[in-house]
């Protein structure tokens, strides 16, 4: 009786796991750029020498790989492809070097930060770019968009971009806009923290903005709204590098991200909760949850919590400190939350608290040293939150123009 019970449970488990990954799969609500391209604008590939900028999240709503889908179009020379940082088809951890795909056999080029030299693009007479954003500005791979589309500018090649959903809406705009003697590959345009765009809306911006006047296109999604946060697509999620293994990782991503720049406290990397958790050996977990939760932010609140980091900062000691959960994401402002969660560390334990990060990057995740300096004065949250809304706002009235979707 007890085996036959196992197996109905397994049986179940796996008809449920088959149902959510069929409905997930098979009925989305948004259609991506790389299937409106393969359907109805193909065409602008005919008869062309393309190159392929992307990695394992450049697939269509039944996770076939962009790489297949175009190396198998009629009268499309797939030539070339071209890899962030975390590699072309796997999550590797940091960077790869150049490589023959083993599927299609053809060149991989790690481009990663950098752009393609002319070398690489003597194959190429088009190129796109399809990748999976997380809508933070410090996230690589809009730096890998930028540089692409500044060669592609220098060589005359038309860039076409298949847009593809920002997983946390394109309502929330949040966090300082970029100060440009601040950029890098973690910070590459005037953007805020959390941008509200997609790849596709920030290309635009950038193409104008910045100079590059590239030949650009964008192949819009269909289906696809400002209000839309990640489970209202009906895709299913491909992890975008090793950190943001789940679809709801981008939220967290600015909330701790920032913070996570300094090597005093662990935010969860190298733990199961990469940036939803916050500790250190230092901390006292009922203390700072109560300081914290004392706050009442809007659309999050925290829990007391241990863990011990597998790797990274404190690896094999164990972490007290709290996890964070967000009860209302259209009411949360994650970049202001994680301001609010540095101020109460300052507050507590500021013998504990220091802003010695490696080469300047907290700075340079926030894209300005005022927050820092801020915080070093002894300024609020609140008042630092207060101090960056006028450049927020004027962004917010500067994207306008860039938007493609309602």
């Amino acid at each position: 009786m007890k085996n036959i019970k196992r197996i109905l449970f397994a049986l179940a488990c796996l008809f449920s796991m088959t149902a959510a990954c069929e409905n997930g799969v098979s009925k989305p609500a948004v259609k991506l750029g790389i299937e409106v391209l393969a359907e109805k604008e193909a065409g602008i590939l005919k008869g062309k020498k393309v190159g392929l900028i992307t990695n394992l999240t450049g697939v269509d709503s039944k996770l076939r790989s962009s790489i297949d889908i175009i190396y198998g179009l009629k009268a499309v020379k797939l030539t070339t492809l071209f890899a962030p940082e975390h590699g072309i088809r796997g999550g590797v951890m940091g960077y790869t070097g150049n490589e023959i795909d083993g599927k299609t056999g053809l060149p991989v080029f790690t481009v990663e930060t950098a752009g393609p030299s002319e070398k690489m693009l003597e194959d190429v007479e088009i190129l796109l770019f399809d990748m999976q954003d997380i809508g933070s500005r410090s996230y690589t791979y809009i730096t890998t968009m930028k540089k692409c589309m500044e060669a592609a500018a220098k060589y005359k090649i038309p860039f076409v971009v298949l847009d593809r959903p920002n997983p946390i809406g394109g309502l929330i705009v949040d966090g300082p806009v970029l100060d440009m003697a601040f950029q890098s590959d973690i910070g590459i345009g005037p953007l805020a923290y959390v941008h509200g765009m997609t790849v596709g809306e920030i290309a635009g911006f950038f193409n104008e903005k910045l100079n590059i006047n590239c030949d650009l296109r964008v192949i819009k999604m269909e289906g696809w709204k400002r209000s839309m946060f990640w489970e209202d697509t009906g895709l299913v999620w491909v992890p975008t590098s090793p950190h943001i293994p789940e679809p709801d990782t981008p939220f967290f991503y600015p909330v701790t991200g920032i913070l996570g720049e300094l090597p005093m406290v662990s935010v969860g990397v190298g733990y199961t909760l990469p940036f939803k958790i916050v500790g250190a050996p230092w901390m006292d977990a009922e203390k700072i949850t109560a300081s914290l939760n004392a706050k009442k932010l809007p659309g999050v609140y925290f829990q007391p919590f241990h863990f011990t980091p597998f790797y990274r900062f404190f690896s094999g000691g164990q972490c007290h400190g709290f996890r964070i959960v967000i009860s209302d994401k259209k009411n949360c402002k994650p970049v202001a939350t994680g301001y609010h969660i540095i101020d109460a560390l300052l507050k507590n334990y500021p013998e504990n608290f220091n802003f010695n990060g490696p080469l300047g990057l907290f700075d340079k995740a926030n894209g300005t040293d005022i927050i820092r300096k801020q915080f070093q004065n002894g300024i609020s949250a609140e008042d630092i939150i207060g101090g960056y809304r006028p450049a927020l706002k004027e962004f917010i009235e500067r994207r306008k123009k860039y938007l493609l979707y309602e």
